[in-house]
């Protein structure tokens, strides 16, 4: 029954995926995974979701910050646990195949797509906005029909179809130097982040936080808009996520048992620390009303407190540093991309890799024109709420897998051992289930619409190729290890 419905279920290799033609190269150390992960997470979602999230939950968007942040935290240990048991590329892909099911898998597989293609369009935007401020500051004016995209009343948002196009470039060169650069970019990125933080905590006026919670705590529409502190945690999510791309590079990391551990939780800690002092100090600095407005928040917070240089510095650091965001979720939509195809789900093309940079640089490429579509065409808040949606998916099955492995394969080698396993498990499923119900009905409608894509491809392709059912019908009969 469960091999008819949910699929087999690929063995779990202790020791990660096997040398060969089909893998990838182990280069990167735990520094390369703490920058990937903070790349990851510090970028758009705090640079420019800030105002969004105020729009919806007024000065209640720190709360909604807080608990954004605590539902990724018990996601992130129940990735640190799986992650360093199962070092393999394809992060809940691979963990949910494994242990619920080809089908499954190849649900959270498909929304990893969206997740990470989608994620990089937000970025790809958010960037686009400080670029254009920045250069404004400047006194350079730019066709406004070439900066927006139609939803917006442009006709393409040019620079971000060329950021992410550069992007794709840099990742196609290699994936060790592509993160070795991004170590620079997020030193940029965490020392803007600091100024800002210096030059608004001291103009704080609590006068700014009343009244706290203006549309109540829950997701409603008010004025046609999702208001409420659950609606801005929804979208403010996307801030937070990024730690589950450090799961992705597994099967690259030179000793995964240590370098993800530190990597994963490492990131989530630092990048959680710093968004609770930036938004402390954006909101207590403004009022929301006004900071809502705003589609570059924190260069218009200092340009309001008469800081026009630090202003312009921070929005320059923002169009530096942001498109280490947008390599860091390239990077990982091409990988799942990649360990998709190598189990046959995906065409073969895909899992090819390079001889000369030892990444898989087709896919990498088609990755790039999908997400300059994107962004070039889609506005920021319509991009962050879908990609949440792929991950809030993936992060309910990360926290099934957590749980049913403790219970099924308990005695199976962990070197990270996550505490309170059923307690975390839990609390990170029925958080992200919460937030997930929290997203605008249209989104969920896009997200549902996607996945029905997905599943017809996977029942005309994907089910008919896959490697795993071919090795099972080869021996006319399914082995215990892989029902």
């Amino acid at each position: 029954m469960t091999l008819r419905i949910l699929g087999p279920r690929k063995p779990i290799i202790v020791g990660g995926a096997p040398e060969g033609e089909g893998s990838l190269r182990r280069t990167l150390g735990w520094p390369h995974l703490v920058a990937l992960g903070i790349g990851a997470i510090v970028g758009t979602g705090i640079y420019t979701l800030t105002g969004v999230g105020a729009d919806r939950a007024g000065p209640a968007v720190i709360l909604a910050f807080a608990i954004a942040g605590a539902v990724c935290a018990c996601a992130a240990l129940a990735y640190a646990e799986l992650a360093t048991m199962i070092p393999a590329s394809g992060s809940a892909y691979t963990y949910t195949y494994s242990v619920l099911g080809e089908t499954l898998g190849w649900i959270v597989g498909w929304s990893l797509i969206l997740e990470y293609s989608v994620a990089c369009s937000a970025v790809a935007v958010g960037w686009s906005a400080y670029l254009v401020g920045w250069m404004q500051a400047g006194g350079v004016l730019l066709p406004q029909a070439l900066l927006v995209s139609p939803h917006a009343g442009g006709i393409v948002n040019l620079p971000a179809v060329l950021v992410a196009l550069t992007v794709s470039g840099m990742l196609m060169a290699g994936t060790r130097e592509s993160a070795t650069f991004n170590i620079i970019l997020v030193v940029i990125k965490l020392t803007a982040l600091a100024v800002f933080a210096a030059l608004t905590l001291p103009a704080f006026d609590a006068d700014n936080l009343s009244p706290f919670m203006p549309f109540g705590f829950g997701s409603t529409v008010q004025g046609g808009e999702p208001r409420g502190v659950m609606a801005a945690a929804a979208i403010v999510f996307f801030a937070f996520y990024g730690f589950d791309a450090v799961a992705t590079s597994a099967e690259e990391a030179k000793d995964p048992g240590r370098d993800l551990k530190i990597g994963i939780i490492g990131s989530m800690l630092t990048a959680t620390t710093i968004y609770m002092l930036v938004a402390l100090g954006a909101i207590g600095a403004i009022s929301y009303t006004v900071l809502a407005e705003s589609a570059e928040p924190l260069a218009f917070v200092l340009r309001a407190l008469d800081h026009p240089m630090a202003a312009s510095a921070v929005a320059l650091a923002a169009v530096i540093a942001l498109p280490s965001v947008i390599l860091v979720m390239m990077y990982g939509q091409s990988r799942i991309f990649f360990v998709m195809s190598r189990d046959g789900l995906l065409p073969r093309w895909a899992s090819k890799v390079s001889q000369r940079t030892g990444s898989p640089v087709v896919v990498t490429g088609v990755t790039g024109v999908f997400v300059a579509l994107f962004a070039g065409f889609f506005t920021i808040g319509d991009l962050a709420e879908l990609a949440n949606a792929g991950t809030l998916l993936a992060f309910i099955s990360v926290g099934a897998c957590l749980m049913i492995l403790r219970r099924t394969q308990p005695d199976l080698p962990r070197v990270f051992n996550c505490p309170q396993p059923y307690v975390v498990g839990a609390l990170a499923i029925a958080g992200c289930t919460y937030l997930l119900l929290s997203l605008p009905g249209m989104t969920l409608v896009r997200f549902i619409i996607w996945n029905a894509i997905g599943l017809v491809i996977y029942m005309v392709y994907g089910r008919r190729r896959s490697l795993l059912r071919g090795k099972l019908s080869v021996a006319n009969k399914a082995s215990p290890d892989l029902r």
